[in-house]
């Protein structure tokens, strides 16, 4: 006989694993869009159909039976195997749809302005921000980031920056993006380095994004402390100026991540494909302007 043919009803198995999640036949009846009633009566099925309980009733609320604690991380697994499944089943689909993630400031200041290069819709994988940790997801470095003050050419005009000490007549910019970076300098920890003394490197305007400190440089509103990677295309476009040719290292960096059972689509490989070579791309026209411009 086929085993697979004896398994239990798939929404009682949905409102089990629900139930030993929350411990809460309502809270589990609210996910499920169902009544507690109806929670109540599937958990009742499954257990009519394994001969066994899967919950106790105590005063204090629901507690897995020893039944139940052994067989719920099978079946979370399971779930999880199922809803990859779909998503593979909905690419083989639409194999030209492509969902991607990416942080705010990284899709418009560099990813965007690239999009028109790359030929196809949507892709299920993330470009993230960070360290390289990411559990369980397959993971490729795109391009290591860096630091660089930055202002708008007027406002360099108008009131030259030549000695980080000049800094004391201009407002500072600060990059308040949400990071764990303890690396990424801040504009106290830049001019200390530097051994500069008079110019207080707590003042000026913060932006909780990176694309908004850039943009804030721009329009001349002071000098900015900014992700060179996000910068880079304004300082070629002539709307930023760098005072010193310095840049700092940091230790986070861009990732493409996506998960393994992703990597077989052919839309994932197109994608990954493109960006890295865009990436490269990029690499290289900052070797090129560091030799003999940039250190």
């Amino acid at each position: 006989m086929d085993v697979r043919r004896r398994l239990p009803p798939l929404n009682a198995l949905r409102a089990f694993e629900a139930a030993a999640r929350h411990l809460n036949f309502s809270r589990a009846a609210d996910e499920l869009s169902v009544t507690p009633g109806a929670v109540s009566q599937q958990i009742q099925n499954l257990e009519d159909y394994i001969g066994a309980a899967l919950f106790k009733r105590t005063p204090r609320g629901l507690l897995l039976t020893d039944a139940a604690q052994t067989a719920l991380p099978a079946l979370r697994e399971a779930f999880d195997r199922l809803a990859e499944a779909a998503s593979l089943l909905t690419a083989a689909v639409d194999g030209r749809r492509l969902t991607l993630t990416a942080p705010p400031s990284f899709a418009a200041k560099w990813l965007v302005p690239r999009l028109g290069r790359f030929a196809v819709g949507d892709v299920d994988l993330a470009v993230r921000y960070g360290a390289g940790l990411y559990p369980g997801l397959e993971t490729l470095k795109l391009m290591q980031e860096t630091v660089i003050p930055v202002m708008s050419p007027e406002l360099a005009a108008a009131n030259p920056v030549t000695e980080p000490d000049d800094l004391a007549h201009h407002a500072l910019l600060h990059d308040g993006s949400p990071s764990a970076d303890e690396s990424c300098p801040d504009w106290t920890m830049w001019l200390a380095a530097r051994g500069v003394k008079g110019v207080d490197g707590t003042r000026g305007p913060r932006f909780n994004q990176s694309s908004l400190v850039i943009e804030a440089a721009v329009a001349g509103r002071g000098v900015a402390l900014a992700k060179r990677t996000l910068a880079q295309d304004d300082l070629d476009a002539g709307r930023l100026v760098a005072p010193w040719p310095i840049s700092t290292d940091v230790a986070f960096a861009y990732y493409v991540v996506h998960p393994k059972a992703k990597a077989r689509l052919p839309q994932v490989k197109a994608f990954v494909s493109w960006i890295t070579a865009e990436a490269a791309a990029h690499d290289q026209a900052m070797a090129t302007l560091d030799n003999g411009a940039w250190i």
